[in-house]
């Protein structure tokens, strides 16, 4: 039977490059200092981005693992018929219980990097050999529009964002994201969006510290990859990881503190580092649902359905457009 099993198909829209140099410049003239998040996920970044998510202080990724599991059927119920579109899907394995329950399901997982995409979109096309499957290489967040394609034409388009990601980008950032997702999946589209919700400091500073010390060697490739890819000479021993919560941000921030002041060689230009200065990698806001629903206004989506945890420590939210 697997020989029957057809390819799935990829489109390469061929993604600009990002001027790496540039945004470190920018990056590092900023107070306080800060860098791109997607910085850390070069080869080895991913890998540990993995290993953290199977940490046991890290359950974001098993609850709305579990959740989706558990709703499949409800949620399928709600978003009717129409191609899901996952955006950001890496690995794509949450989707799985989505693809099972959704009656005639199309799948398209829009993702930056071909590799992994590939190799997902394969993954799933064995598992799903009934289901189509498309692929696009692409920044989805610098889209018009989707691709013309025959899975993207006529019906409806369901998108899917898991993982509570949107909490990697500030208010702003995150209202425009959402405006984006609209645009994209068109008139009458719908979008089911994974939530991570507040919880008690220690509990939120431990997820993003985990004691094996991953989350630490997480960051800290973040200074390997800088001085691999724009000759940099960190000393990886004089940096120590920080994460801790910000109340007044309603986020946990993630950051590099220089452990002396010290002068780092970098894109070519030196830059003086202070004792106990800090190099923001990434922060993630945690929405209650009363705040993520008003973003979400602001962006012209309505709440319509809303799942979660028995513990109450993530929602899964199905938007639909306002007007």
């Amino acid at each position: 039977m697997n020989a029957s099993i057809s390819a799935p198909q990829l489109l390469d829209l061929h993604p600009a490059p990002a001027d790496m140099r540039q945004l470190v410049i920018e990056g590092l003239s900023r107070q306080p200092r800060q860098l791109p998040a997607w910085f850390l996920y070069d080869a080895e970044g991913s890998r540990l981005f993995d290993l953290i998510c199977q940490q046991p202080e890290y359950s974001l990724t098993a609850t709305e693992t579990a959740l989706l599991e558990q709703e499949a059927p409800a949620i399928a119920a709600a978003l009717g018929r129409g191609t899901l579109v996952e955006f950001g899907a890496g690995s794509a394995r949450k989707v799985t219980p989505l693809l099972q329950a959704l009656a005639d399901p199309a799948y398209v997982a829009l993702d930056i990097s071909a590799e992994h995409l590939a190799q997902a979109c394969n993954r799933l096309q064995q598992r799903f050999p009934a289901v189509p499957i498309l692929g696009v290489c692409c920044d989805y967040s610098q889209l018009e529009q989707l691709p013309e394609h025959p899975l993207l034409s006529g019906a409806a388009h369901l998108g899917f964002f898991p993982g509570s990601s949107l909490g990697n980008f500030e208010r702003g950032a995150a209202q425009a994201l959402l405006r984006q997702f609209r645009q994209l999946l068109g008139p009458g589209g719908r979008l089911l969006i994974g939530i991570d919700q507040p919880k008690a400091p220690e509990r939120l500073e431990a997820a993003y510290n985990d004691a094996a010390g991953v989350s630490a060697a997480f960051a800290l490739n973040l200074l390997a990859r800088l001085n691999r890819d724009l000759a940099g000479n960190f000393d990886l021993e004089a940096f120590r990881y920080r994460a801790r919560w910000r109340p007044e941000q309603s986020w946990i921030e993630m950051a590099l503190v220089s452990c002396r002041a010290q002068t780092v060689q970098l894109a070519g230009r030196s830059w003086d580092f202070a004792e106990g200065e800090a190099l923001i990698t990434e922060t993630s806001a945690k929405y209650t649902p009363e705040a993520f629903l008003a973003l979400a206004a602001e962006a012209g989506w309505r709440g319509e359905r809303r799942w979660s945890d028995p513990a109450g420590d993530l929602s899964l939210h199905l938007l639909v457009q306002a007007d």
